[in-house]
């Protein structure tokens, strides 16, 4: 959840959405993000739209969970009045920030309220994020019998010099731990890991590789690191105080995360996700890269229906204000033509495994693609199937191909 909120129209203060978002809604899913916005630190590398204890100003973390409801009764009401067909969500998603810095029971009573308000499809996929220092077997077990059932650990390294650089508070030896306590309570499992922090060698990732792999996750995501202006990261670097990333290690990192991946049983699904079964999948993340809609509940988050996408106030203050007021939290928004929609659905559905349809390119385009096997970008198999499928090489240069599918 970037702290840094786009322009856009006014969005208005009920809320309220043009009719044209409810159409073809009885064949998109929906799905529900909840943005809990707070942090015990503030990692230098971070961009998030995240508060300390001593950044809320106005707001309190023991308010956020009715704060947060407010807001799913409104989207309630919204969706309602607009004639959407009637859905149950597919899934939810606690992101941060930390959602478990606040108490098991206010996650609960979140998802309690979402279940009451929307209802849950069966089999409905229900995650929260987690630092491996902020939870127990406990707290995982009240999460459990609330109805989660996924929880996404931030690993990020195995390597103590590594994590000192991200200022990452946790200890490695954790990571065992909470795995442990997730499986015992029935919970699913995904590790997230960073590569590419200034001093971080290939023989340190591929350490964080394999303490990773070892703990036998569900699900696994390998991020490159980004330097977001403004962060504290990025002033060191401008310093000379720690090194830049390394663009040429950085693809050998991925290259490597990708074959140990593949030996430990993980199949890639999208250019920075594996997992070890297609059930084990993030459904959320897939909902956003295959257009489906969602909601994002919460200070700064995003919400996208039938081709409407708006973002809420960035503070907690403000955004409990609005919500006091009975008003929409929505700072701002903006309706995508047609050709915007086309625009981004190849740039998100290039990037997973099942491809992009070739005939939804225009017929210059097209032709590119002959162009990207040639280059080993893409995969010649899969464009005899009419879908554009990246090459490993292409998901490294995931980007420059979007440019030359859509120049």
């Amino acid at each position: 959840m970037p702290s840094e909120l786009p322009l856009g129209a006014l969005a208005p203060s009920d809320g309220r959405l043009p009719l044209s978002a409810a159409v073809g809604s009885d064949a998109r899913d929906l799905g529900m993000y909840v943005h809990v916005p707070f942090c015990r630190v503030r990692c230098g590398y971070c961009d998030f739209n995240t508060y300390t204890a001593t950044e809320l100003r106005g707001a309190r973390q023991v308010d956020y969970a009715d704060e947060a409801l407010d807001e799913v009764r409104l989207a309630g009401r919204v969706l309602a009045d607009l004639g959407a067909a009637p859905r149950t969500l597919s899934t939810v998603f606690f992101g941060g920030g930390t959602p478990t810095l606040l108490p098991a029971r206010d996650l609960g009573r979140m998802l309690s309220g979402i279940r009451e308000e929307f209802g849950l499809a069966a089999e409905a996929e229900v995650t929260t994020e987690a630092n491996p220092d902020s939870v127990d077997e406990r707290y995982l077990e009240e999460l459990a019998a609330a109805g989660f059932t996924r929880v996404s650990f931030g690993m990020q390294s195995a390597v103590p010099h590594v994590l000192a650089t991200l200022e990452r508070t946790h200890d490695p030896a954790r990571i065992p731990d909470v795995v442990a306590a997730a499986r015992n309570v029935g919970l699913d499992v995904s590790l997230d890991l960073i590569y590419g922090t200034p001093g971080e060698s290939l023989d340190d990732w591929k350490r964080s590789l394999e303490h990773a792999i070892q703990q036998r996750p569900d699900h696994l995501s390998a991020y490159a690191l980004i330097v977001e202006d403004g962060t504290k990261l990025a002033r060191q670097i401008r310093r000379g105080e720690v090194g830049s990333p390394d663009d040429d290690l950085e693809a050998d990192m991925y290259e490597l995360a990708n074959d140990m991946l593949a030996e430990g049983g993980f199949g890639w699904y999208e250019v920075s996700n594996w997992s070890t079964s297609r059930e084990h999948r993030s459904r959320h993340n897939l909902s956003y890269w295959t257009g489906q809609d969602w909601w994002g509940i919460g200070p700064g988050a995003h919400s996208h229906v039938g081709g409407v996408r708006w973002w809420n106030v960035k503070h907690p203050a403000a955004y409990a204000s609005r919500l006091a007021q009975s008003e929409s939290p929505a700072a701002g928004r903006e309706v995508l033509d047609d050709e915007t929609r086309r625009m981004e659905r190849i740039l998100l559905e290039t990037r997973i495994r099942n491809g992009l349809p070739i005939d939804v390119l225009s017929p210059t385009s097209r032709h590119v693609v002959a162009e990207l096997i040639a280059d080993e970008l893409v995969n010649a198999e899969a464009a005899l199937r009419g879908r554009v499928v990246l090459t490993v090489r292409g998901r490294l240069l995931a980007d420059a191909v979007v440019r030359r599918l859509t120049d």
